[in-house]
Order: structure tokens, then sequence, then C-alpha cells
């Protein structure tokens, strides 16, 4: 697909599961099968048995409704890692250089981050406030659907990052 184009997709009801590891670390797992919301261009997209590994930075808000009800919002980016073609075995990029690609990726985040805490320590914007997600995401190639919040604490965004 071209940059710039866009995907959008159901998801059947799928199975998260997590264990609390310290007080603010969680680790998570998520399965299920996504389908597209519409058809499939004719002959277009990989062959099927084609496999993606992506890394998915993501900043989840989550409701709680009632006792048992939790309403959740995840927005983020996505970086493609690798790829595993129908007819062979072996991935497109060997698991170090794969860690490799994604330490770059997080080093760049870091970056972003610093350069954002440096920008509102400048503008003397004290509030701690995020800059709207817009603003922030418009350097990548891979944009995330805007949020009715645009605006968190940097406590709220480190968390939801890590």
């Amino acid at each position: 697909m071209k940059v710039g184009r866009r995907h959008k997709w159901k998801y059947d009801a799928g199975d998260w599961s997590e264990q609390k590891v310290t007080p603010e670390k969680w680790d998570f797992s998520y399965s299920v099968v996504k389908r597209r919301a519409g058809r499939a261009p004719e002959g277009s997209g990989a062959p099927v048995g084609t496999a993606y590994r992506w890394y998915i930075l993501a900043d989840q808000v989550v409701t709680k409704l009632d006792a048992n009800s939790y309403m959740t919002e995840m927005a983020g980016v996505k970086y493609k890692l690798a790829h595993k073609r129908a007819e062979k075995s072996s991935w497109s990029a060997s698991e170090r250089a794969q860690r490799k690609q994604l330490a770059k990726l997080l080093r760049e985040m870091l970056a972003e981050l610093e350069a954002e805490s440096t920008e509102t320590a400048a503008s003397g914007d004290g509030d701690g406030a995020r800059p709207p997600r817009a603003k922030r995401r418009a350097t990548r190639t891979t944009r995330a659907k805007p949020r009715a919040r645009a605006t968190r604490s940097r406590a709220h965004a480190r968390h939801a990052r890590a």
C-alpha cells in the first residue's frame, strides 16, 4: 500500500490477557482475527500465508463504565520490523537485525519525547499538557487516528508507552 493510504478493519471478539508485574507495569497479550471493513481490490495485497512482525507504540486510555466493563481507546503507531513470504520459512530480517531496528526506532521516539519536553519548557507551558497528537506525529509516515482527548499528562504518556 502507498504511504498516506488507509485501511479500516473490524476486529472479532478477541482475547486480551494481562498480568500485573509491578504497580505500574503489566505484561499483556492480545489475539484476534481482523477483517477488512470493505472488500480488498481484486489482485491486491499479499498472498495467503504471508506474515508480518510489527512493533506497536500506543497510548491507551481505559475508563471504568461499571463493575465489569471498561471502555478502552488506543492510538499509536506501528513499525514493520520484518515480513515472511508465504512460500518461505524465514523472516526478511534476522532476530538480531530486528532488535537493531527496534532499538533505532525507540531511540527516535525518545529523541521526539525529549524535544517535546524542551519545547514545552521553552514555551513556559508549565501545565504538563502534551501538544496535540497531530503536532507530535507530524513527522511520522504512519499516523494514528485522531482521538477526542488531544492532551494528557506526561506521566500518563510515560505509563502508556512503557
